[in-house]
């Protein structure tokens, strides 16, 4: 008997240690065919939204054999592209700069990751789009970012650091519609 996945949020955690999964590769599918390039999924807490993120994730870096049994198995072209998974929760942001710092610093690591070289004394939105370009100069980027208000809810009783971390925030977020092409 199978055990329930409580606290995991990561859908390869989650198939490889063999617990539940509601099969929802039908939805992602239908989700994948409507062909936008930016989608904005908004849902309560604990709604799923991070296994959705991890297990995009996985859809998208080809990982075809965790899908092994799933509904999408068989119903798509796997194909790998290079991941941009960003999840604001791990990132430590007491203070408008050390959110700047620390999104840059993970920028850098995306980087390392991907053996790509950028300038480390750049800001955090010229870091973004000069790896987005890179990346982009071989296969389409694909770019997921969990936790997408964290920095701005956390503060929710502080408006001016709140209002400072959107600021950043929508400059961030900005880096993405200038990258588009």
């Amino acid at each position: 008997m199978k055990n329930l996945p409580l606290g995991i949020q990561t859908f390869k955690n989650i198939i490889e240690e063999d617990y539940i999964y509601v099969d929802k590769t039908k939805d992602i599918y239908e989700l994948l065919a409507y062909k936008g390039k930016y989608f904005f999924l908004s849902r309560p807490r604990r709604f799923g939204k991070s296994l959705l993120v991890t297990t995009l994730k996985e859809i998208f870096s080809g990982n075809k054999e965790l899908f092994k049994g799933l509904w999408i198995y068989n119903k798509i072209k796997w194909q790998k592209y290079p991941v941009i998974r960003l999840d604001f929760s791990s990132l430590s942001f007491e203070t408008p700069e050390k959110l700047r710092i620390n999104l840059g610093s993970r920028i850098s690591e995306f980087a390392d990751d991907f053996k790509i070289s950028i300038d480390n004394n750049r800001d955090y939105k010229d870091k973004f789009r000069k790896l987005i370009k890179k990346l982009s100069e071989k296969e389409k980027v694909v770019v997921l970012i969990d936790e997408y208000d964290k920095p701005i809810i956390d503060f929710i009783d502080n408006p001016e650091i709140a209002l400072e971390n959107r600021t950043i925030l929508k400059n961030f977020y900005e880096t993405l519609k200038s990258s588009e092409e």
